[in-house]
């Protein structure tokens, strides 16, 4: 640990997109222990180049950080945290804001690093846990620190562990490290509803579409009212997930009345004009009712696991165009409110307590165990190499450098994928429906 307790504790975070930047950023900060000091508790950022890296303008929107993270392989990174072990400035804590496989071949990198003494590592989930939980966690298993947005996630992150006989003490109930924010207040002569975009659900162009035809539908029948489509990404521009039919291509097939707008920017600042938050399933749902901003989740395209609204089922929240169209807005049930952790109140700044206190814990130890992830070459034969082999995580080979020109050669080479992503591939599979 910090060779004193004044000593600031040195983090390290890296990501794989603009929203996990976003979340393991904050995370890095609410998490440190209280006793770190000095310039170095703002955590060095790192992000993982692939087909989701961010642009610098999707960075500076989450508002997560003032210095920019740099951007590097899963090697890079894990060269640099040996090197800076080597240069007498190691790294005390690891987040990795990543998915689960990525989570699961880094773990095994900093395993195989050799360090004298390893960083606490630290991972989670940047909201809501609707698919793959079984899985996800999994992969995740190894991590010292296993954050829960919730109680109710806590509880479900347990029972996985505890169910296929793997340690679930690493599981640390904390909640979602961007929420804040002034409470909602309405304002004499403002009415803004803003709808909360995801860039994979819906997922077919015709709900899409649909949604997109009910908000221009929901703005024409109250002109009074101002509807923002609030936008996560700009065209080209990678999210988390794929986004293969944009709204704001979908959008030119329509004319909209001058009361309906696209926006984008942080959302906390669009919060900030919100009277009705109107969404499938985005987090942003959880952001307005911590600040208890009237939201809305949609079920006009089903209530499914796909969509990922199912979460809200004894929300009170679930409704439909049509009843918002009459005026009608949801009242969200309390005790649904508290499970989620996301109620607004002097509670919210203690729900890092705990793992601020399992971080300390760790980094008080003379020396941490071995990582011991769950899927290992006896547990899991048929699925880990893959796994494994996908990252190419090499950390003896020498680095590359990054030259001018090879950063103009994959800057277009990545151009062209999402070119490929966004608009061949979906052309060509309407081909073969044909």
């Amino acid at each position: 640990m910090p060779a004193s307790s004044s000593e600031a504790v040195r983090v390290a975070v890296l990501a794989d997109s603009d929203t996990r930047w976003k979340w393991g950023a904050l995370t890095a900060r609410r998490i440190t222990p209280e006793n770190a000091s000095g310039p170095e508790k703002e955590p060095t950022g790192f992000v993982l180049r692939g087909r989701a890296t961010p642009t610098a303008r999707q960075l500076a929107e989450t508002g997560a950080s003032a210095a920019a993270p740099r951007e590097v392989t899963g090697a890079e990174f894990l060269r640099e945290v040996k090197d800076a072990e080597a240069r007498g400035e190691r790294y005390d804590v690891v987040v990795l804001a990543l998915v689960g496989g990525t989570v699961r071949a880094v773990l095994q990198g900093l395993a195989d690093l050799g360090l004298a003494r390893r960083p606490v590592v630290v991972t989670g989930y940047v909201g809501v846990v609707y698919e793959k939980l079984a899985d996800g966690l999994l992969l995740r298993h190894g991590a010292d620190v296993v954050l829960a947005n919730s109680r109710h996630d806590a509880d479900r992150f347990r029972a996985v562990y505890e169910g296929v006989g793997a340690g679930a003490e690493s599981v640390v109930e904390a909640a979602l490290p961007f929420l804040g924010g002034a409470p909602h207040r309405p304002e004499e002569g403002r009415d803004t509803l803003v709808f909360a975009a995801q860039p994979s659900v819906p997922v077919t162009r015709a709900e899409r579409a649909y949604v997109l035809e009910r908000l221009v539908r929901h703005a024409r029948l109250h002109p009074g009212r101002e509807v923002l489509l609030k936008l996560r990404s700009k065209p080209g521009e990678h999210t988390t997930h794929l986004e293969e039919h944009p709204y704001q291509k979908l959008v030119r097939d329509l004319d909209p009345p001058a009361n309906f707008r696209l926006v984008y920017g942080h959302m906390g600042e669009v919060l900030d004009r919100t009277d009705l938050l109107v969404t499938v399933s985005s987090t942003a749902a959880l952001e307005a009712l911590h600040r208890r901003i009237p939201t809305a989740v949609l079920t006009d395209c089903g209530v499914r696991e796909v969509n990922g609204n199912h979460h809200f089922i004894g929300s009170g929240l679930l409704t439909s165009f049509d009843r918002l169209d009459r005026g009608e807005v949801p009242v969200p049930d309390g005790e649904w409110l508290d499970r989620q952790g996301v109620a607004a109140g002097g509670s919210y700044d203690s729900a890092f307590d705990a793992a601020r206190d399992r971080v300390a814990h760790l980094l008080a130890l003379p020396g941490l165990p071995p990582i011991s992830p769950y899927y290992t070459a006896e547990t899991a034969p048929g699925y880990l190499p893959g796994i494994l082999a996908r990252h190419r995580l090499d950390v003896t080979a020498p680095p590359v450098r990054d030259s001018g020109l090879r950063r103009i050669v994959r800057e277009a080479a990545r151009g062209a994928y999402r070119h490929g992503v966004q608009r061949v591939a979906p052309v060509v599979r309407r081909l073969g429906e044909l």
